[in-house]
């Protein structure tokens, strides 16, 4: 099956990108492996996109791009992309666990995955006071008691910025010292609303509709204890995905994708830029990994991209 673009990635992203490739009447496919709608799709509400001072569900999000992509022609079909060729600058193979794809273009957006504990009342609470970013979901949390988990520089950056609306941010780490660069755990140990849990370990988020609680244990005592709160943030890594690009395009220490201005990618083995593949999102090495920068950056792929399409077509 031949198309003109590929999109890889149903998150914010993708889609966005997908609307700007149907609206240029490129022929468009986007492979997603679970639904369109990524990781935002969890968010209960989304309080710093523009223009809804009200906040809005992600959920219902996702769906209403998804539909404007769909009407402006395009094709999503659910599968997982197992392997990428590049034959030639005008040639690209997406395979997938069954089918097989050409095309002139390919955009990567496939996100990136927070990290999780593994404890109860996590994935039952994800959205209703379990959070994996501060930066989104810290203003709910006004004169709250929160509790973040984690001891590198985002976790001990993250309780910090928290300070502002928390009435007090437990941080809780598994070691006798935080692996966060020292001026940040200055900051930290003299910020009179961080109570810095040493040696300790989440057990369980307590909490049937919402969170209410963390039950920890502290590994050289055994002891454990319920702590009232209303937030747990949980910030121990993010992984993006990213696997199946190895050696095909340049890619940092923790697997984000470099891309120049333009979304265009980097050859793994050159360091020169590849022809026609473009990533954007929370997959590619940035700063700030938000919705509406990923929409921003799916818009500016799709349109180098159709200007690519437009150039080799030609």
């Amino acid at each position: 099956m031949n198309y003109e673009l590929i999109i890889i990635g149903g998150g914010p992203a993708g889609l966005t990108a997908g609307i700007y490739a149907g609206r240029q009447k490129t022929k468009t496919l986007l492979i997603e492996k679970v639904a369109p709608g990524g990781q935002i799709a969890l968010s209960e509400n989304i309080e710093n996109y523009p223009g809804f001072p009200e906040g809005l569900n992600g959920l219902e999000l996702t769906q209403k791009m998804e539909e404007q992509a769909k009407n402006f022609g395009l094709e999503i079909v659910s599968s997982e992309v197992k392997k990428l060729q590049i034959k030639s600058e005008v040639l690209k193979i997406v395979q997938t666990e069954n089918d097989e794809y050409k095309t002139l273009a390919i955009i990567i957006a496939t996100g990136a995955i927070a990290k999780k504990l593994g404890i109860p009342g996590e994935d039952k609470l994800i959205g209703r006071g379990v959070s994996y970013c501060a930066t989104c979901d810290g203003p709910f949390f006004k004169k709250c008691d929160v509790a973040v988990i984690g001891g590198g520089d985002t976790a001990v950056q993250e309780a910090i910025f928290l300070t502002k609306y928390a009435e007090k941010v437990y941080l809780i780490h598994r070691r006798e010292q935080l692996r966060a660069v020292g001026i940040l755990q200055e900051r930290a140990k003299s910020n009179p609303k961080i109570n810095v849990l040493w040696n300790t370990v989440p057990i369980e988020i307590i909490g049937e509709q919402r969170v209410e609680g963390i039950k920890v244990k502290n590994l050289k005592t055994n002891e454990e204890k319920k702590i009232p709160l209303k937030g747990v943030f949980i910030l121990i890594g993010i992984n993006p995905q990213t696997k199946f690009l190895q050696g095909i395009v340049e890619i940092d220490k923790d697997g984000y994708i470099f891309t120049d201005e333009n979304m265009q990618t980097f050859e793994a083995e050159t360091g020169k830029l590849l022809s026609g593949v473009y990533a954007c999102g929370d997959c590619r090495k940035k700063l700030l990994r938000q919705v509406i920068t990923a929409c921003g950056e799916g818009a500016t792929a799709a349109f180098a991209a159709a200007r690519y399409i437009e150039n080799v077509k030609r």
